[in-house]
């Protein structure tokens, strides 16, 4: 972009108040502001997300049948009945998206 518009949108930026310095950037193309050359971390940006916990507790309504099955078979193999779940759950996702 050549520098004659930069000077024109930043004098147009420091003239007006906030909700017109948006109204500038959102109708002129800003990326020449952005170094691409130099990658930005959240941290740069005093950006900090929250954490999350490394498990999630889930509630679902399967039919008595269906669990009763499930608590059979996890007993079969001697694994917790919920641990014999979310490997099962693992397999489907493996075998529907990354096969």
């Amino acid at each position: 972009m050549p520098k004659k518009k930069i000077k024109e949108i930043d004098s147009a930026h420091r003239n007006q108040s906030r909700p017109r310095k948006i109204d500038v950037y959102d109708k002129n193309d800003t990326s020449f502001f952005i170094d691409k050359t130099k990658m930005l971390k959240l941290k740069d940006l005093d950006i900090e997300l929250p954490k999350e916990e490394p498990t999630k507790i889930v509630s679902l309504r399967l039919p008595t049948s269906l669990l009763n099955k499930i608590k059979a078979y996890a007993s079969q193999r001697d694994v917790p009945y919920a641990s014999l779940i979310k490997m099962l759950l693992a397999e489907g996702i493996d075998r529907k998206y990354f096969r």
